[in-house]
């Protein structure tokens, strides 16, 4: 039996981390991790089911790149888009690079990778899992410095709702997550201090059990993850 392929986009730290190293345990699945800085502090080279590739979303080249590494994968049945950066800064007091790049990570990049990958999970089908935050949800609290962020997630959220649509007929299957504070490198930068009440790693089980499993039952469909109210 072949092994089911899975892409995690954003694998360096937190929940990224978390999602290789538990994805990895499943004999069945071998895991392609991408992440600007891949060896940070992980020890991925000893997996034998994890192929773990330097790869940036901001890169002009980024499509060329990603064809190259998945060129010896006929099929790829899971991906996450986990992907995310956060600037946290008042709004006039943004650069032209903060926007840009935020964008970049938080949707463009996601859309330019879903071109390469898409066409590999035609044939068999599979399942598209965009991580959103619940800044980018609407009707929840938002919070100042984050208007960066807090739009292009909320971007990623509509494109997950417009390519369930334009590939409804297909066997692909796009969900989003919209997730609450969870205790990261990333929010330990942005909110120094602040201690969320969900670990990395707690999360990082949620997704790979929703990854796996909620394609059977929903599509286009955009999903809070949060203790908090609203």
């Amino acid at each position: 039996m072949m092994p089911k392929n899975i892409l995690i986009v954003g694998a360096s730290k937190g929940i990224g981390a978390e999602l290789v190293s538990q994805f990895s345990t499943i004999k069945s699945m071998h895991v392609i991790a991408l992440a600007r800085d891949i060896e940070s502090g992980n020890n991925w080279s000893k997996k034998v089911n994890v192929s773990a590739h330097n790869f940036d979303l901001t890169s002009l080249s980024m499509k060329e790149e990603l064809s190259t590494i998945l060129s010896k994968y006929s099929q790829i049945d899971y991906v996450v888009n986990n992907a995310g950066l956060l600037v946290n800064k008042a709004f006039l007091e943004l650069t032209e690079k903060d926007i840009q790049t935020s964008y970049d990570v938080n949707v463009i990049g996601v859309m330019k990778s879903l071109q390469i990958v898409l066409p590999k999970m035609f044939t068999s089908g599979g399942h598209i899992v965009n991580i959103s935050s619940m800044g980018g949800f609407q009707g929840t609290v938002k919070f100042s410095g984050l208007s960066t962020y807090s739009s292009s997630k909320a971007a990623l959220v509509n494109l997950t709702e417009m390519l369930a649509e334009e590939f409804k007929d297909s066997k692909v299957k796009f969900n989003c997550l919209c997730l609450g504070a969870v205790q990261t490198e990333m929010l330990e930068k942005a909110f120094p201090g602040y201690q969320a009440p969900i670990s990395a790693t707690k999360m990082a089980e949620y997704i790979v059990d929703f990854t796996l499993k909620a394609f059977n039952w929903i599509n286009g469909k955009i999903i809070p993850v949060s203790l908090s109210t609203p």
